[in-house]
């Protein structure tokens, strides 16, 4: 499945005006990087992938469509899926955006 077109649109528009922002091709999908850390990707398997500090998973993923992301079966520390029905609205995208940018912002840059 290739990623949304529309939801990197509205990505985006939410990341829009942020210092350092690049746009890269990676698993299937349009990651937006901050200095060259991933901050949040429009996924080639539907809604976002977010990375956020790995202390918040366990809050963040009580949440109603907000799982660890999982690779080869296994949960990834630090990376939430976000399903697209859980950032319909501009506000919800915007703060998961936040949290991603929020998160990559605080690595050292590559």
């Amino acid at each position: 499945m290739a990623y949304d077109e529309e939801l990197a649109e509205r990505i985006r528009h939410a990341i829009e005006g942020e210092p350092g922002i690049s746009e890269k091709r990676m698993f299937g999908g349009l990651a937006f990087l901050v200095g060259g850390n991933m901050a949040v990707a429009a996924s080639g398997q539907g809604g976002l992938m977010v990375r956020i500090d790995p202390a918040d998973a366990e809050s963040l993923t009580r949440e109603a469509q907000v799982s660890r992301m999982e690779m080869r079966g296994r949960a990834m520390d630090g990376w939430l899926r976000v399903a697209a029905a859980a950032v319909e609205s501009a506000g919800e995208l915007q703060r998961w955006v936040d949290t991603g940018v929020s998160y990559a912002r605080s690595l050292p840059a590559k």
